[in-house]
């Protein structure tokens, strides 16, 4: 997900970094994760009881653009989460650092084609200029489309032609018919929008050397990065406890790729400097691609790692192998460059996490994150290079790769513009929504976010918030101290074991690769369970434990806390008002609610006695159409107080919506059930009328003739009807008889005219 522009950058660099003490955080057998972690070594921690006083190193993935819809985003939550639970579960001191790759390929290429199309269209080209200007760009881009084999892409780029094609026919038009300045420029600045990616290709193609200043390549990753950063507390994601940027760490960059040429694994080649896999692979001290060894040799990942600037037939031949990836690019014209040893140039991509992280965290760390497509290259040259610099065969114990994203079924696309911003996620669903959504599914797993998928969020948190109400309806029922303390009967323990089980449950979950999913379920069970008790209750007439129920309730609240699906600080269940409303609004207004409640009660319950239902009519308007509006929710309960509750509105509209819907379709139910009732009523007193003698007498085309009662005695063909024929109708005919004196005697008693 992003924010804002339906332009963006790919998400680049990817990781996270944490640690701990003794003891090992266990795998599932079919969690794709990669552990990079030889015997011997110091292992993650996640168990009760364990000491707090090491400091946990994390690093973080992150990009200064990769704000979509995105495995990037979905690395963020859910990185989050772990973190969360890492340090308010298990009470690790964690150290988070976040990396910011805000120098790259791509964003090199978008920032320069920005800042030409921006050039260009501060000159107002006049409509004759651009208009040549356009079919000059549309030449090389008809045959980038001509060239492209992958359909989905193809089709991608064909729209984008055909949308260009179209935004011009109308500028020619008022160009040949010498329209006012005014249409003319309007229908230019409608083509000029529509062909901006079109234009910034061309652009850059025939300008692009022509920029040479580093300010202009840090404008748009500094854009980026601060709307990344208002995606994240939207999102209610921690801030990282240090956060680094590329650009602010080249110093640190040069010094690590020049320490890696002194240890014999680097060499330099054409002003860039390049990592000796060969070399490096055949050291008795190391490996290389521990993560996914079967990928050496996968020339496409290769290229892919090595960005798309740096994709030539000349890079290629400055390598000693082709498996060899840049630590150091020399800069080209057109592109950002810093002076060091081997001339002026830029970091390579995968040097950027390395010298970063290992600059602040040091030879090695617990755990590593990012998401899953970033094994091969990323995080395997990043093990390379790092355990080349500091001589090491374990820069990283745990490397923690999340499921990919996808959007109703469909693996997203960067070229393809196959996202949703995050912005727009948040128009529809909450931050809790979306949270409870990837708390939903293993952090390690595919997650498809669809209106499938967020219906079960939204219904999970309607159950959840259903229970916390309850829970704060039977806390603020009046009671005298001695009554806190009821006797437990045999419901209660039983209620009390099943609360221990599932706390034994959750605990078990959380250590075994912290699968929130079987978290979530046995968190509903536990509900399911107290929800079962109190309706026992409620049928029995008697009043719920309070203290189990608020103790359960508490807990409950505890993990969603953990879990950063409460925002504020909430001591039971959701808050009411939203994030940041900065004021506890229900236990500001609660004390008048109840007693506008206890006032309505008493209302009712005179209106009844003197049997005044327009008193009665007025309360249930102010339950069922004043209050939501506020939203405030009353449920009147026979024989019991009203409970209060507060609710969003939107719930409590959608609600009382559905209630209408419902009420509109049993009247309809009732009307049409009434009819057929009448329909039948109509045709049975219709069949009365008729005697048994004329009953058979219509039906010509099945009998020919009929004795003196009107029996038929032969079929249409004139063949004498069998005696089993002659029976049943004989049985009609008697039945007939009797339904026919029914209806005389209805007749003579004046009940049917």
């Amino acid at each position: 997900m992003r924010s804002g522009s339906s332009r963006r950058l790919p998400p680049t660099c990817g990781s996270s970094m944490w640690c701990a003490g003794s003891g090992t955080l266990r795998r599932s057998s079919a969690a794709p994760t990669a552990q990079a972690s030889p015997a011997g070594s110091k292992q993650v921690k996640a168990g009760a009881g364990s000491p707090s006083g090491h400091r946990r190193r994390a690093r973080s993935p992150a990009s200064c653009a990769s704000t979509t819809a995105s495995p990037g985003t979905r690395s963020y939550i859910s990185f989050d989460i772990l973190r969360r639970v890492l340090k308010d579960y298990f009470k690790y001191d964690v150290f988070y650092c976040m990396n910011i790759t805000d120098i790259d390929d791509k964003i090199i290429r978008r920032a320069r084609q920005n800042h030409l199309f921006e050039r260009y269209r501060e000159k107002q080209p006049q409509a004759a200029q651009l208009l040549e200007d356009i079919r000059a760009a549309l030449q090389p881009f008809s045959a980038k489309v001509k060239e492209t084999t992958d359909p989905n892409k193809r089709q991608m780029l064909e729209r984008t032609q055909r949308t260009v094609e179209l935004a011009a026919e109308p500028l020619e038009k008022a160009v040949q018919a010498k329209l006012p300045a005014e249409e003319i420029s309007s229908c230019a600045e409608v083509l000029l929008e529509a062909a901006k990616d079109l234009l910034s290709d061309w652009l850059d193609s025939r300008f692009g050397s022509e920029v040479t200043d580093n300010s202009i390549f840090s404008k748009l990753p500094k854009f980026w990065e601060e709307e990344f950063h208002k995606d994240m507390a939207a999102l209610n994601v921690l801030p990282p406890d240090v956060l680094t940027r590329v650009s602010e760490y080249v110093p640190e960059v040069v010094n690590f790729v020049q320490r890696i040429v002194d240890n014999g694994y680097g060499y330099a080649s054409n002003g860039s400097v390049y990592f000796d896999t060969v070399k490096f692979a055949s050291s008795e001290k190391h490996s290389y691609a521990k993560l996914v060894p079967e990928a050496v040799g996968d020339q496409k990942a290769l290229q892919e790692g090595e960005g798309d600037l740096s994709v030539s037939a000349e890079h290629l031949s400055e390598k000693r192998s082709p498996s060899d990836f840049a630590l150091w690019k020399a800069s080209k014209p057109g592109e950002p460059s810093w002076p060091c040893p081997w001339g002026k140039g830029r970091p390579g991509w995968h040097i950027e996490c390395s010298a970063m992280a290992g600059t602040l965290l040091g030879a090695s760390m617990d755990i590593h994150g990012g998401g899953f497509d970033l094994r091969f290259p990323h995080h395997d040259n990043e093990l390379a290079q790092s355990e080349a610099y500091f001589e090491n065969d374990c820069w990283v114990r745990y490397f923690l790769h999340t499921g990919h994203l996808t959007i109703a079924g469909c693996k997203m696309s960067k070229s393809l513009k196959n996202f949703i911003t995050i912005q727009d996620a948040l128009k529809k669903h909450s931050a809790r929504q979306l949270r409870l959504t990837f708390l939903m599914h293993s952090w390690k797993d595919t997650l498809d976010y669809s209106s499938n998928t967020m219906e079960s969020a939204l219904q999970y948190e309607k159950f959840m918030n259903e229970f916390f109400l309850n829970v704060k309806g039977l806390l603020r029922a009046p009671v005298d101290v001695t009554g806190q303390f009821e006797k437990w009967e045999e419901e209660e323990a039983e209620l009390n074991k099943n609360f221990y089980d599932r706390k034994a449950a959750v605990h078990e979950a959380l250590c075994d690769n912290v699968d929130t999913r079987a978290v979530l379920e046995e968190m509903r069970a536990l509900v399911s369970q107290c929800n079962l008790y109190m309706a026992a209750r409620k049928a029995a007439r008697r009043r719920p434990n309070r203290a189990l129920l608020e103790s359960v309730a508490r807990y409950l609240t505890h993990l969603l806390k953990i879990f950063g699906a409460i925002e504020e600080d909430s001591t039971l269940g959701f808050p009411v008002g939203g994030h940041g409303a900065g004021l506890d609004v229900e236990a500001t207004v609660m004390p008048y609610l109840q007693a506008l409640s206890e006032f309505r009660e008493g209302v009712r319950r005179i209106a009844r006695e003197k049997k005044v239902p327009e008193v009665l009519q007025l309360s249930d308007t102010l339950r069922d159409d004043v209050l939501p509006e506020l939203g405030v929710r009353l449920e009147d309960h026979e024989g019991l107080p009203t409970v209060v509750k507060l609710v969003d509105r939107a719930t409590l509209l959608t609600e009382r919506e559905e209630k209408r819907r419902g009420e509109e379709e049993r009247r309809r139910k009732k009307e049409e059930a009434a009819r057929k009732k009448r329909e039948h009523e109509a045709a049975k007193l219709a069949k009365m009328r008729i005697p048994p003698s004329k009953m058979f007498l219509s039906e010509s085309d099945k009998y020919s003739k009929f004795d003196d009662t009107g029996l038929p005695t032969h079929d249409a063909e004139g063949k004498e009807l069998s005696k089993g024929q002659a029976k049943k109708l004989k049985k009609l005919f008697e039945a007939q008889e009797k339904l026919h004196q029914e209806y005389l005697q209805t007749v003579q008693n004046g009940s049917v005219q």
